[in-house]
């Protein structure tokens, strides 16, 4: 009797063991089953993908892949997402002009940053437009201590030639050349939405505030979407930059942007940009508030960037983080979700190929 009472209990316990191994393993492949990969809501969406700052993948070699990555998944998904436009809203590199890494904070010379984020675009020359703009780390020597920037050098206008066929206007740089770091390209949405995507340079001068203020003014736009890109333009907390310690003069920054430009316009609706960050910490890389401009029109302007997670300033890049924002077919509700095509590419990682915090996953409207 007692070793019966001995083999029940035994078998009692194996039973707890096999059901915690049969609950783990249902936990695991529950959790495999419940990612997704990217999907439209609608066949007859159109998606634009927003890129984060560049400057902490290049600045590596080991983690150069990761962004190449990031537009290979681009350019692998145009049909099925129907991609119509992707946009970069600055610091393509760490530095600018650097021609001798410590090893520590970069190992790459600034040559070997610019060739890497270039190349990594071209995954999508010819197959889709992309509007890069340039950030503070792509000017000067290592941060903006002059406007001068290879820029132009590596993101020339005949690179993409779905870029060219879309270029409308473009403003003179800092030094008086014409390039795309100052341009307006013209595109028309699958909905029939006329729209002018304008880049603007890093702190914008106020020449160039007047010029894009005279383009958008142009009557043959006037009918327009205009869609603003820059780089330093609103924070975490959703509040417009007001002043940035760069030894730059006649700079203007997110407030300035919005007094001078933003809110004065007729047909400026949407605003987009990057630049800010902290170490680990998603929610300190993103923001997103609307106004409203003089023509009494929503203007929705959002803050997207990734470059200090997955490890600090030191780390990866950014995890491999981008935006997917699905235009819908009303012609007025765009759908923001935030994708790690990095984190998707193994069923191993897969599950944390998606944020879905209210910050990472939204809806807004354009008028």
């Amino acid at each position: 009797m007692k070793k019966n009472k001995n083999y029940q209990a035994i078998t009692a316990s194996s039973l707890k063991i096999l059901a915690l191994l049969l609950f783990l393993w249902s936990t695991t492949v529950s959790a495999q089953e419940k990612y997704q990969a990217p999907q439209l809501s609608s066949p007859d969406s159109w998606t634009m993908i927003m890129l984060p700052d560049p400057q902490t993948y290049v600045k590596f070699g080991r983690n150069q892949p990761i962004f190449e990555l990031m537009t290979t998944w681009i350019s692998e998904n145009i049909d099925h997402l129907n991609i119509k436009m992707v946009i970069c809203t600055g610091d393509l590199v760490e530095q600018n002009e650097m021609i001798n890494p410590d090893g520590k904070a970069a190992n790459q010379t600034s040559k070997q940053q610019w060739e890497s984020v270039s190349n990594s675009f071209s995954q999508l020359d010819g197959r889709v437009p992309y509007i890069t703009v340039a950030g503070n780390h792509d000017y000067g020597l290592k941060n903006i201590e002059t406007r001068k920037t290879n820029f132009n050098a590596y993101f020339p206008v005949d690179k993409n030639l779905q870029n060219q066929k879309l270029l409308r206007e473009v403003a003179l740089n800092a030094e008086g050349t014409p390039t795309l770091e100052n341009a307006a390209f013209e595109f028309t949405s699958p909905q029939g939405r006329k729209m002018l995507f304008i880049s603007m340079e890093f702190a914008p001068r106020d020449t160039v505030i007047a010029w894009v203020k005279s383009v958008a003014d142009l009557p043959k736009y006037k009918d327009h979407t205009v869609v603003l890109l820059t780089h330093s333009y609103l924070n975490a907390k959703n509040e417009h930059i007001v002043k940035e310690n760069y030894p730059i003069e006649n700079g203007n920054y997110g407030q300035a942007i919005f007094d001078k430009l933003v809110k004065p316009s007729t047909n400026i609706q949407l605003v987009f940009s990057g630049h800010i960050g902290a170490p680990d910490d998603f929610r300190a890389h993103v923001g997103f508030r609307t106004d409203i401009n003089s023509a009494d029109k929503k203007v929705q302007q959002m803050v997207f960037n990734a470059q200090a997670l997955g490890g600090g300033w030191m780390g990866n890049g950014g995890d491999g983080w981008l935006r997917i924002l699905e235009f819908m077919p009303d012609n007025k509700t765009v759908k923001v979700k935030t994708f790690s095509p990095f984190f998707a590419i193994s069923p191993t990682t897969q599950e944390h190929a998606w944020r879905t915090a209210d910050y990472d996953q939204f809806s807004f409207e354009i008028d």
